[in-house]
């Protein structure tokens, strides 16, 4: 199967896949940061809603965001969108809180979830799409972008191991799950190297606003 085809296909027909959602993690501090990295400008949005954006605008059945710092300040911003916004209150004691917080929001017929990252403004949605249909084609447990050799975000778990996440000790993501499923995952080759891209402090952000500006001057 040509996967390149299938996602054109799909963003033509616009088809949403039967039974996959999205989780956009964006319930943390950054502490790293340290200011609120959902709420930093890009794009003539914030980060987060271009993530989310990119999810929408994908064959993804829902999308659904998981808040927790400044939750307050936040959700106004997708307030017109078509999200479901599920509340962290104990994002501070890991990932792993709102990978359960993402879960608990979903619907006994979703079969698969995508989790994105809400401090990665330059997933797009070709990128979530050739995820989307690369599991259609073989379904597998675990899968997972790969650029240049290297694997990335947004990954793609099946309700197989939602048990395996909900089991998880709070301070972990789920790096554990690679390595328990590591001869069932399905790696996808991308030609997008944003997969490796997320804003963890100043440097990362500035880095992107360069980038971004010297993109514009090269049109």
């Amino acid at each position: 199967m040509n996967l390149e085809k299938e996602v054109s296909r799909q963003e033509r027909d616009k088809i949403r896949v039967r039974g996959v959602a999205g989780i956009v993690l964006a319930a943390g501090e950054g502490s790293r940061m340290g200011r609120t990295k959902q709420l930093l400008p890009f794009r003539d949005r914030t980060m987060l809603e271009c993530v989310v954006d990119s999810a929408l605008a994908s064959s993804l059945q829902r999308v659904i965001v998981v808040l927790g710092h400044q939750a307050d300040a936040i959700e106004p911003l997708l307030k017109d969108r078509e999200v479901t916004i599920a509340l962290n209150p104990i994002y501070g004691k890991g990932q792993s809180t709102s990978l359960k917080a993402g879960l608990r929001a979903l619907t006994e017929e979703t079969e698969a979830a995508l989790f994105l990252l809400g401090d990665q403004p330059l997933i797009s949605t070709a990128t979530i799409n050739l995820i989307l249909a690369a599991y259609e084609a073989c379904p597998s447990p675990i899968v997972q972008p790969v650029f240049a050799g290297k694997r990335g975000n947004p990954v793609l778990f099946s309700r197989e191991t939602f048990s395996r996440i909900e089991a998880l000790n709070e301070d972990r993501g789920a790096r554990s799950l690679f390595d328990e499923y590591a001869g069932r995952i399905l790696t996808v080759p991308v030609s997008d190297p944003s997969i490796h891209l997320d804003v963890d402090t100043e440097e990362d952000y500035r880095r992107l606003l360069c980038d971004q500006n010297d993109r514009r001057g090269d049109i």
